[in-house]
């Protein structure tokens, strides 16, 4: 076999394999990343990786171009379709290089566009800001046409103006995230520019951002179909090239050199996924530590914040008391008379009630003390959430620490096994609330 024959092959195959290699891995990572996330509620989305079920909401919701369907996110596109005759080069069966004509059609997008602003996605905890920018976005296909000129769409919703060779065929297109419509969210949190509160968006570190209406479990599946699928694909290519130069150097072909390429493919996709587990398990046992601290942190929170607000109302409920004594003693004098007869001062009366009715309206504290009441249920919402979020990836990289192949893996990343943290576990002393 000579090496200017087999060399072209060789140049084919070895990109796709590495090509099929990347998508494989690519898609495994994904995988791992999803099934080792809890989906957590609104209300316990914390800084770092995250998963969010809920309901598209928006305050100003979005009409979309082409459906005219409320929704917090669109894009839409119009393609026009062309057919035209072409010069096309081809090698005969003699060698010989030759020109003809054929005939060929496609579509151009002669319009596009639509509208990404941030929107929430809402549960019964209450909802988290999601800006969709860089994002994947698996949206519901809300309209599909395709028309002629005669059509009042043609130029109703598309461009005045047409490409050259044009058929006179328009297909118009659109996706939408309808409002309402239940989201699978997967993406980084970090903390909002414009208020205290987290949100979803797009970090270049991230491995995965996602905005899907399918929900976890397809969105799962489908990653795990991918992976498999394109670790089958990666097995053919160099072996199949083998064949082919065999074929053209007229050779016979021998099934072992075949059988050798597709073992070392094999080989190659197995250092591969042990690359990503390794990977995988790190990642999970940096996020149980990082998770751990997420509870810190809402305890610090509940230790600093809790005495200020009692204090606050505290001060409130005295200053009210005082008032309200100052106005029983006013109301008590109920023989005020005029100046210059026996009894009290009605003028200095007159004065006094004054500063109490100008006093008073601010003095209202049964808002505060319902103000407190719920940052006391919030505060302990929000322990309790981080402690199941930090129980939860415990438990994945428990389960990763148990179960084959994962567990070949584990000593190479030095993984151990993480306990649950229950109430007496974990808990600091309470805050007094004491009014």
């Amino acid at each position: 076999m000579h090496p200017e024959i087999v060399w072209p092959a060789w140049l084919i195959a070895t990109p796709l394999t590495l090509l099929f290699l990347w998508l494989t891995l690519r898609a495994g990572r994904r995988l791992r990343l999803l099934m080792d996330t809890p989906t957590s509620k609104a209300k316990g989305v914390f800084i770092g990786q995250v998963e969010l079920a809920g309901r598209a909401v928006r305050a100003e919701p979005l009409r979309s171009f082409l459906a005219g369907c409320e929704c917090v996110w669109f894009r839409y596109a119009v393609e026009e379709q062309w057919e035209r005759w072409e010069t096309e080069t081809y090698t005969d069966s003699k060698g010989n290089r030759k020109t003809r004509q054929v005939r060929k059609s496609g579509w151009t997008t002669v319009d596009a566009g639509g509208a990404a602003p941030p929107f929430a996605v809402e549960d019964e905890t209450g909802a988290v800001q999601v800006r969709p920018e860089g994002a994947e976005i698996e949206a519901e296909q809300v309209f599909g046409e395709t028309v002629g000129r005669g059509d009042a769409l043609y130029y109703g919703k598309g461009p005045a103006g047409g490409i050259s060779d044009s058929t006179g065929r328009r297909r118009f297109t659109e996706a939408a995230l309808r409002l309402g419509a239940t989201l699978f969210v997967a993406g980084r949190a970090r903390e909002r520019d414009d208020a205290v509160a987290p949100e979803i968006a797009a970090d270049p570190e991230q491995n995965l951002f996602l905005i899907s209406c399918r929900g976890e479990a397809k969105v799962q599946r489908g990653y795990r179909i991918q992976f498999w699928c394109w670790g089958v694909v990666l097995l053919l290519p160099l072996p199949v090239a083998w064949l082919v130069q065999a074929n053209q150097a007229e050779l016979l072909p021998r099934a072992w050199p075949a059988a050798a390429f597709g073992a070392g493919m094999a080989l190659v996709w197995l250092l591969g996924w042990c690359w990503m587990a390794f990977n995988s398990l790190v990642h999970l046992r940096n996020r149980v530590a990082q998770a751990g601290s997420l509870i810190d942190v809402q305890l610090k929170r509940r230790a600093d914040l809790i005495p200020r607000l009692v204090a606050v109302v505290g001060g409130l409920r005295d200053h009210e008391r005082t008032v309200q004594t100052e106005l029983a003693a006013l109301r008590a004098q109920s023989q005020a008379t005029p100046a210059g007869e026996p009894g009290p001062d009605l003028a200095a009366t007159a004065g006094s009630l004054r500063m109490v009715a100008e006093r008073y309206p601010e003095l209202k504290s049964d808002g505060a003390f319902l103000a407190l009441q719920r940052e006391l249920a919030d505060t302990e919402t929000r322990i309790a959430l981080a402690r199941d979020y930090r129980n939860a990836i415990a438990t994945h990289l428990n389960t990763r620490l148990e179960i084959v192949p994962d567990r070949w893996v584990a000593a190479l990343a030095r993984a151990k096994p993480q306990a649950l943290w229950l109430a007496e576990g974990f808990e600091r002393p309470a805050v007094a609330v004491q009014l």
